[in-house]
């Protein structure tokens, strides 16, 4: 059965059940099942500008389709999959839509199914690459004029100044607003000890790395979260510089593992990246395109 969800009915009952969900599908396919933007909308902002729909097999739980916008999340209970669910889940909250956008975090097979039942192209690929942080870094050196600090409140306008040009074509990290920034920094895991930042002699902010330890991951981990260089000063060494400072602050936190997501066809920035001793650990899949209603579901079968 398939229920969809009011936003005045969310907190409470369905968060958890949305919460309990995705834990469960975390520990299964071993990834993070809705990424940090999904879990921050549903903290902070609940249902508003979203849509949230449930699968019941009689009293359990079985699964969910969450839209924000065009950007679906849809995941069903490991021991509840292969039943149709699914593709119910999907039915549901398809209908009508003119585009979708979404993610499958563990490159599932039953996503690829399941994208291509409904008509919606695989269009994009993150690849996560991750490095031991006992592998010795590469040396070096801090471009002239230039010197590394850590963040200040007063750098926020800054940092959201270089993120926006230097991301302007990525369609999530370039959208980062005042409010999305200040979101992050407010949540537990963030530490101005890890956003270091690239200034010239003016004290001018030239670009950052924000780093995040996963404390509530086991074992724990380190990310190369965000790396931002002005494009005025792109190609002279910023970033690099960046990325060891921030690299040898997570080695001395205790972590033993550092990630990072890289575009699937960004060889240059993965080359970058291999230099500094990282290798692909995973790759992650979007689908996005104008869904269409299955055969089955148009004739009222599932």
């Amino acid at each position: 059965m398939i229920v969809r969800v009011g936003a005045d009915e969310f907190d409470g009952g369905p968060h958890e059940v949305v919460r309990a969900l995705a834990a469960a599908a975390d520990r299964a396919d071993h990834v993070d099942t809705l990424n940090e933007q999904a879990r921050l909308h549903l903290k902070n902002q609940g249902l508003e500008g979203a849509s949230l729909w449930l699968a019941r097999e009689g009293s359990e739980a079985a699964g969910f389709a969450l839209l924000r916008g065009d950007e679906l999340d849809l995941v069903v209970h490991p021991d509840l999959r292969r039943r149709g669910i699914g593709t119910a889940l999907a039915t549901a909250s398809l209908d009508g839509r003119a585009g979708v956008e979404a993610w499958s975090h563990a490159d599932h097979p039953a996503a690829a199914a399941l994208a291509e039942r409904f008509g919606v192209p695989r269009t994009r690929e993150l690849l996560v690459m991750s490095r031991p942080t006992e592998q010795p870094l590469p040396a070096t050196t801090i471009p002239p004029g230039v010197r590394v600090r850590t963040f200040r409140p007063d750098d926020e306008a800054a940092l959201l100044r270089i993120n926006a040009t230097a991301f302007a074509h990525h369609p999530e990290q370039g959208n980062m607003s005042a409010a999305d920034f200040q979101a992050r920094t407010a949540e537990s895991w963030f530490d101005p000890e890890g956003l270091f930042l690239a200034v010239d002699a003016d004290d001018k902010v030239l670009g950052f790395h924000w780093t995040k330890v996963h404390r509530d991951e086991e074992p724990s981990y380190g990310e190369v979260y965000v790396v931002a260089v002005d494009p005025s000063r792109a190609g002279g060494g910023i970033g690099k510089a960046l990325t060891s400072a921030g690299l040898a602050h997570l080695a001395d936190t205790g972590v033993g593992e550092v990630i990072l997501y890289v575009e699937g066809d960004n060889p240059a920035a993965i080359a970058v990246y291999r230099g500094q001793g990282f290798t692909v650990a995973r790759t992650e899949a979007q689908y996005q395109g104008t869904p269409r209603q299955p055969a089955e579901s148009r004739s009222g079968h599932r």
